[in-house]
Formats: structure tokens, C-alpha cells, sequence
């Protein structure tokens, strides 16, 4: 079973919604992420506008599953390498060799194992850093990274698996 792109980004969008809703409930990293942020639970609820920050959570993870569809799809690599000539269809040659190429590799490395290994690579070399970076200048310590720097690691590498398992990526897409 295979979706098209949008539709795999958007359903991949939902896991930052339910890893989060995991990740920081009290019996987990809840109750840690409040008192490093000090925040209370009565402040918690204050002025908390649900429908926009879900819905706003919704958009950026799509923004984040499409963006990493090409880091854990390597076909996407194949096709960027020949865009140039594929889009100009006066050129048999190149057309011919994409469309063997995805004959013939198409579903390489096209697995949830796979796509977890590279959203984890993907969280341990850009979420982790850009959370560390933010830290540091709002002098927030370890554990403050620890458990954001944690949380999309995991989004990431169950986001990677799902794009790389379930995104359509055939020759057809690009002509």
C-alpha cells in the first residue's frame, strides 16, 4: 500500500502530535519538562488556545515530513540528479535511463527499518543541535535539552520510517 507524497506528509504530520502527547504527559517527561521551564500546572492552563497550537503543530510536522522525505528517500536523490535533462523530454536518453532506473531501484531501501535510521541520523544531526543552540542562549541546562532534544529524535525517526515505507515514489510522479 503506498500514498502519494502529500498524503504520507500529512499523515506522518500527526506523529509529533502523538509522540507528544506520550513524551510529555506527567508519568513520563511531563512533570520534568514543567519544572525545568517552571511552569505550573495552573499556569499551564492559562490563556492555552488548543485548536491553534494543535493545528499549528499539525502544519509544522508537515512542513518537517516533507522536508525529510528527501533525506530518507533515496530515490529523491536519483531523480535530483537528473531533473534537468527528465524535464526536457527531447532528451530520449536520459528519460529512458530514469525510467530503467526506477525500474530496476526503485523500492531500494524502502523500508521502516531504514527510514527510522535515517530520521534518527536526521534528529541526532539537526534537531539535536538547533535545540542544544536555542538552550545555550536561553541558559536552560541539560535536562531541558535531554528532553526536547529526546522527543524529536523520536518524531523524527518514526516520521523517516513512515515516509520511507509508505511514500510513492515511481518514475510516473515525475513525468
Amino acid at each position: 500500500m503506498h500514498f502519494n507524497m502529500l498524503i504520507t506528509s500529512a499523515l506522518a504530520a500527526l506523529i509529533p502530535l502523538f509522540v507528544g502527547m506520550v513524551w510529555y504527559h506527567p508519568k513520563v517527561f511531563g512533570t520534568a519538562w514543567m519544572s525545568v521551564n517552571g511552569f505550573s500546572e495552573d499556569k499551564m492552563k492559562e490563556g492555552f488556545n488548543m485548536p491553534l497550537v494543535f493545528g499549528l503543530t499539525f502544519v509544522f510536522g508537515f512542513f518537517i515530513a516533507f522536508g525529510l522525505s528527501a533525506i530518507v528517500i533515496h530515490q529523491f536523490g536519483f531523480f535530483g540528479m537528473l531533473q534537468h535533462q527528465v524535464a526536457d523530454v527531447k532528451d530520449a536518453a536520459a528519460l529512458d535511463f530514469f525510467a530503467k532506473g526506477f525500474e530496476n531501484y526503485g523500492n531500494e531501501f524502502r523500508t521502516f527499518k531504514h527510514g527510522t535510521l535515517h530520521g534518527s541520523i536526521a534528529g541526532i544531526t539537526l534537531a539535536l543541535p538547533i535545540v542544544a543552540i536555542n538552550a545555550l542562549f536561553e541558559r536552560r541546562g541539560f535536562k531541558y535539552i535531554a528532553i526536547h532534544a529526546g522527543y524529536w529524535i523520536v518524531c523524527l525517526c518514526l516520521m523517516g520510517g513512515f515516509i520511507c515505507q509508505f511514500a510513492d515514489v515511481t518514475a510516473e510522479m515525475f513525468k
